[in-house]
């Protein structure tokens, strides 16, 4: 059953409370007083792949276990920062509602909430385009902010792009980003010409048993695959956790007919092992 507003503005209320006792320097719980805002990160990731696992194993119920436990992390950032005197959770939820409505100027065209509610014509596409503008208008206005020189001030495509990201989705968004200023192949065959090449250098480099160059190429080769997963509207991380399941699911179905068959993993041979591989595909892992 879902909540009415006042009930929704209730609960957030409720963990902001709940928030505060875990932090209070007297009666708090110790682990949490711990807690910096560095030594979060990790577990912020971690709740992040268990959204991500929830909403592939489709159960509802678990992925509003996990968004909560995600908005917790959100809350706990705002509470230490508040305890700092930089921030407090309002300023964080005032943010992103001032950014989501510049960012909409077909959906708030005064610049305000109640500009919501008029029908516009504007296609998907076209809001696309004027996302990527207004980002670029920020990008600009946030080196100019940070002072500097004028090379210092100077706005890249490719600045906000986090470097704590996934290295697949960071390759995938810098490459996304130069391809919306025109830095980018028109159609998909340069890319795959461009990825047999990158295949070829990283057999050159450990032909000649050059492992940092190996190295260099064998991440060229990488970047030229999220180039065509990109072309071809794949999303590479997705694609690759996929690959990842297929291959647990198969292999696990290997182990359990070795067992049937009273014979350990690790005497089994090679050839015998890619022929129970093809049989697990067979059955449809």
């Amino acid at each position: 059953m879902s909540q009415q507003p006042e009930d929704t503005l209730s609960a957030v209320a409720q963990l902001l409370t709940v928030m505060a006792a875990l932090r209070d320097g007297e009666t708090g719980c110790p682990w949490d007083l711990e807690q910096t805002i560095s030594s979060l990160a990790v577990y912020t990731l971690e709740e992040v792949y268990e959204v991500v696992d929830a909403i592939e194993s489709g159960d509802m119920q678990q992925l509003c276990d996990e968004l909560g436990d995600l908005l917790f992390q959100i809350v706990f950032y705002s509470r230490i920062a508040e305890e700092q005197g930089r921030f407090t959770f309002a300023d964080v939820a005032a943010a992103i509602t001032d950014k989501l409505i510049r960012r909409h100027p077909h959906v708030f065209p005064g610049g305000e909430i109640a500009d919501a509610g008029h029908k516009s014509e504007i296609t998907a596409d076209q809001v696309v385009v004027n996302w990527e503008s207004i980002k670029q208008a920020e990008r600009t206005a946030k080196a100019l902010r940070a002072g500097g020189s004028d090379t210092e001030r100077i706005a890249s495509v490719l600045d906000d792009v986090p470097r704590a990201l996934p290295a697949l989705e960071r390759a995938r968004k810098l490459q996304k980003r130069a391809a919306n200023v025109g830095f980018d192949w028109s159609e998909i065959s340069p890319v795959l010409a461009k990825l047999k090449e990158e295949i070829a250098e990283f057999e050159a480099a450990i032909g000649n048993e050059s492992s940092e160059r190996a190295m260099e190429e064998f991440g060229d080769i990488l970047f030229a695959v999220v180039n065509l997963a990109r072309h071809s509207n794949i999303e590479p991380e997705m694609a690759l956790r996929g690959a990842n399941q297929r291959f647990e699911n198969r292999f696990r179905w290997i182990e359990r007919e070795l067992y049937a068959r009273g014979k350990p993993l690790e005497e089994t041979g090679l050839s015998e092992l890619d022929n129970l591989w093809e049989a697990a595909k067979l059955s449809g892992l």
